[in-house]
């Protein structure tokens, strides 16, 4: 079976550019769902399940290759090749944002812009860095999920998506995050809080959007300065806008900004 089967892969679209897209933990392809359309007149769109969650092959999800974001890392590339596609622009939201940065960072002549999407590369304080919680809330966290996975996906589902006048988007990511097998969900779980991908940002030549909301509970406003500060060429948009799932609760804000970047970096 190949990667394309694998991830179940799907291709929509037209034009020369192509542009793939990568949801975060506990979703699958569908969260793009309202940003997708806006796209495809003028790109070739990617969008696919990560290994272990969507339409993707689960069976295929082994602890040990998805240890790390570098095995996601590889899917992506594996895919990307097997299209047989170039410079393309990636867009990875939350956990996501790594791991096209790490695709990036490997392979430039596969990726040529990114656009990361509520992105942290460590969600751990560590001396001057804040990137949120102290180690022993995210092991807290941790703990949380091996014992009750469904009833913490419940009870936080609605405080990320960060909309509580309309309930129903956090509704929608607490069964996407029910639906999901949870041992994987808790073994990717640990992968995203406690993976620190300081040292990979740095080394992202690739011009790079950093979008974020004013307000989300999982990334403070210390990791986008980080990240702009750090970053060889990044730049940061901040939406007027709340939670960590703008691309759900926001689309047309969204795609806004993200066509802006895209527009301006094929200019330059």
């Amino acid at each position: 079976m190949s990667k394309l089967e694998q991830c179940a892969v799907k291709v929509t679209g037209s034009g020369e550019t192509v542009i793939v897209f990568l949801h975060g933990y506990g979703c699958d392809s569908g969260m793009w769902r309202k940003m997708l359309p806006a796209f495809e007149a003028e790109f070739r769109v990617i969008a696919y399940d990560l290994m272990g969650y969507g339409r993707s092959d689960t069976a295929q999800y082994d602890a040990l290759r998805y240890a790390t974001l570098e095995g996601h890392a590889d899917d992506l590339i594996a895919i990307l090749d097997e299209l047989q596609v170039k410079n393309v622009i990636a867009v990875g939201h939350s956990v996501s944002a790594m791991t096209i940065g790490l695709a990036a960072r490997r392979r430039p002549d596969l990726i040529a812009r990114l656009v990361m999407v509520c992105p942290s590369p460590s969600y751990a304080n560590d001396g001057d860095y804040l990137g949120g919680f102290d180690k022993s809330d995210l092991l807290g966290l941790l703990d949380i999920l091996d014992v009750n996975y469904l009833g913490w996906a419940r009870d936080m589902a609605p405080q990320i998506m960060g909309v509580p006048d309309r309930p129903e988007l956090g509704a929608e990511l607490s069964d996407s995050f029910c639906q999901t097998d949870p041992d994987i969900a808790k073994h990717f779980a640990k992968v995203t809080f406690l993976s620190d991908h300081r040292a990979d940002v740095k080394a992202i030549a690739q011009p790079t959007l950093v979008l974020q909301c004013r307000d989300d509970v999982l990334v403070p406003p210390s990791v986008w300065s980080w990240l702009t500060a750090n970053m060889p060429d990044a730049q940061l948009v901040v939406l007027e806008a709340s939670g960590h799932c703008p691309h759900v609760s926001y689309p047309e804000a969204t795609t806004k900004a993200v066509m802006a970047f895209i527009h301006s970096t094929a200019a330059a």
